[in-house]
């Protein structure tokens, strides 16, 4: 069963000198009465790729839109190499942050979504130059070459005039695949980035990710139905179910030889 221990290092017993790159402690989240995630702790040290599986409605896009916060945190504290996101102990007391204060911490983090939300008025390439140039403040030149190389990297150097009408599905998540690495995050968040995608779409996008995983050191939190993915990218897999983390071990044991009946239950279903 997983640690309550919320500054508790990777799952495998490892040690590392640096604090864990993301830390849940004691999160609450209601949608009115509705609690969703119920006193949840767990870290995720830098570098490590962790998906997250369960059912629908268990809590698990909830955990990355609260990292993105575009949910309200309704309890606890959640911390990003150390430092608090939204809320923070002050004198005993939770305090909610500045905005400057969540914007720069907020801005380490970067996040593929279910639907593309490429603004469609734009190009490719102004997709994805446009945080770069207004968050980061890069100049027009430097953000443009570093798009081009991104196309390159997820297989789309050609596209960089086409706008989001003009590509397919799998194509349009690669350039937001390409948008979200243009912030160079510590930190990207998938959340069932092919679930909209026609089934023989599926295999080029998840190809990127699998290249993104090999070749970088970006710390990962996956939200994924695609198991043999999860299988290949994961150093760690967590099972939720009704917010809670019933059970998290490596990627070959949690899909070989899972110890919780409901885990167990969940897979066979999937699988």
């Amino acid at each position: 069963m997983p640690t309550d221990n919320p500054t508790g290092g990777p799952a495998d017993g490892s040690t590392s000198g640096d604090a864990p790159r993301i830390v849940f402690q004691d999160v609450v989240k209601k949608f009115g009465d509705t609690v969703v995630l119920n006193g949840l702790n767990f870290t995720v040290a830098k570098g490590e790729r962790v998906t997250l599986i369960g059912p629908s409605g268990s809590g698990k896009t909830t955990i990355l839109r609260l990292l993105m916060t575009l949910e309200h945190l309704t309890g606890g504290y959640i911390y990003v190499d150390g430092d608090p996101l939204t809320f923070e102990e002050r004198n005993g007391k939770r305090v909610e942050r500045k905005p400057k204060d969540v914007a720069r911490v907020r801005r380490r983090i970067g996040m593929v979504f279910q639907q593309f939300n490429l603004f469609p008025n734009m190009n490719v390439l102004e997709n994805i130059t446009e945080a770069p140039i207004h968050v980061l403040g890069r100049s027009k030149d430097e953000a443009e070459a570093r798009a081009r190389e991104l196309l390159e990297q997820v297989g789309l150097g050609d596209k960089a005039d086409a706008h989001p009408t003009q590509l397919s599905g799998g194509q349009q998540q690669r350039v937001a695949i390409a948008r979200a690495l243009a912030m160079d995050p510590e930190i990207l968040l998938l959340d069932e980035v092919t679930s909209a995608l026609d089934p023989e779409l599926v295999g080029e996008v998840l190809g990127v990710l699998r290249e993104v995983a090999k070749n970088t050191d970006i710390t990962m939190l996956i939200v994924t139905h695609e198991m043999q993915f999860a299988q290949e990218v994961s150093n760690r897999v967590l099972m939720f179910d009704h917010g809670r983390i019933i059970e998290e071990a490596a990627p070959d044991v949690m899909f070989s030889n899972p110890t919780e009946p409901r885990t167990r239950e969940f897979l066979q279903a999937v699988l």
